[in-house]
């Protein structure tokens, strides 16, 4: 079967074209731009074309026939390559109706990272661990990792670890056999435009799931009991033994300890410990770039407050700069813009990186997102230029820790400046 993936340079569409690759299956593609996943692909010889005007699909589909075409979410209903696939009578679906295909067809078991935040960084340790622990798995993460590629597929695996989104409802696709949910907090407002629709998928994945490790932090938000097995722990808890920094990502550990207990329960605490303690971090998850300067994709007002606690575990002094992602997202968060940013001492704040949006809705300025923030007068807005990226160095020159947070071109445009540097 030969699949053509239309934006796979995606953090959630790259690692599927590497999944259904080891699996045997023929995978072309192609995205508008070159970034870490399509650099990735090509370095394991998976043809992928830059630019998506048509002619690259029609190609393709040419000399090979496309069975199946996979898109993002993002592509819109006139994209030529979709519109292409539709005439042509080429079966077309998301990315999470191959997945399950896949997972089906290979009999294995799902288990799933969810939730608001923590997913990507959840599901990274839990592969790591499980194969530090000799254990063959399958899985699909949504970033590079500096330890394996972001989609694999083994084989001899049992199991397939998968970062399952809560973005255009993904996850309520699937049935995993475990599921860890690493905390809950109103997002994607295009898909879920209350508080009470996003609860409600919640509710409706933990039932879906054969058994779910949560927090009771996360329960009581939910205002429900779900009808299902799981299991939720106090999260004001004693994380000592896990030795990662950020108190976020020690209570992500502490649910992929007690996973690894469920799956392989013959194993000794001693080594699940030891081998979550050697985790050597995902890619843009409080990334080090180079001295005193990180790249994280945080893009959400508890992701921030929360890498910023991690930061100042490393640091005294943090300076932030900031690129808000979504404008629809920024209307829905605009008030949680108070307190979260109290562990910076400068803040740069870029324009909202748009994608997605309502065209009807206005855009909120940098000026009206922090006027609420408890330390407004350490904000300075900012833009793309030599100005920021002199500023940037002035910072780390005086030795204090500079964080990039953002999930727009805002770690394109950091390594870009530190590669013309060098």
């Amino acid at each position: 079967m030969h699949i053509y993936f239309s934006g796979v340079g995606g953090v959630g569409i790259g690692p599927l074209a590497e999944i259904a690759h080891d699996a045997g299956y023929r995978v072309s593609g192609s995205d508008r731009e070159t970034s870490l996943m399509t650099e990735q692909l090509a370095h394991r010889n998976i043809p992928i074309a830059i630019g998506q005007d048509g002619s690259h699909i029609a190609e393709v589909h040419a000399k090979s026939p496309i069975d199946w075409f996979v898109y993002t979410a993002a592509l819109p209903d006139n994209h030529p390559e979709l519109v292409f696939a539709r005439e042509h009578e080429i079966r077309t679906s998301k990315r999470d109706e191959l997945l399950a295909s896949i997972i089906r067809e290979k009999n294995l078991k799902l288990i799933a990272a969810c939730g608001t935040h923590g997913k990507t960084t959840t599901t990274s340790l839990l592969i790591w661990a499980l194969k530090q622990l000799g254990v063959p798995i399958s899985y699909s993460v949504g970033t590079t990792l500096n330890f394996g590629p972001s989609g694999l597929f083994d084989p001899q695996s049992t199991y397939f670890v998968y970062e399952c989104d809560e973005f255009d409802k993904n996850m309520l696709h699937f049935e995993p056999h475990l599921s860890l949910i690493t905390s809950i907090d109103h997002d994607h407002f295009d898909t879920y435009p209350t508080v009470g629709d996003y609860r409600s998928a919640f509710v409706q994945f933990i039932e879906q799931s054969s058994y779910s490790l949560m927090w009771e932090r996360d329960l009581r938000y939910l205002h429900a009991d779900p009808q299902a097995d799981y299991e939720a722990y106090d999260e004001h808890m004693n994380l000592a033994h896990l030795k990662l920094p950020g108190d976020h990502i020690r209570h992500d550990a502490f649910l992929v300890e007690q996973a690894i207990k469920r799956l392989l329960p013959d194993q000794s605490q001693d080594e699940i410990v030891h081998a979550i303690n050697g985790f050597p971090g995902a890619d843009r998850r409080m990334e080090k770039l180079g001295p005193n300067l990180y790249s994280d994709y945080g893009h959400h007002p508890s992701e921030i407050a929360a890498m910023l606690q991690l930061a100042r575990e490393l640091s005294d002094h943090v300076v932030l700069v900031y690129q808000p992602h979504q404008n629809v997202r920024q209307h829905g968060v605009r008030d949680e813009y108070t307190d979260i940013m109290v562990l910076a001492e400068k803040i740069y704040w870029l324009p909202t990186y748009l994608t997605r949006e309502h065209p009807d809705l206005e855009v909120l300025t940098p000026k009206q997102l922090s006027e609420k923030l408890t330390n407004r007068e350490a904000v300075e807005f900012a833009e793309f230029n030599d100005n920021l990226w002199h500023a940037i160095e002035h910072e780390r020159s005086q030795g204090k820790l500079v964080l990039v947070m953002g999930a727009g071109p805002i770690d394109n445009w950091i390594r870009q400046q530190l590669a013309d540097t060098k």
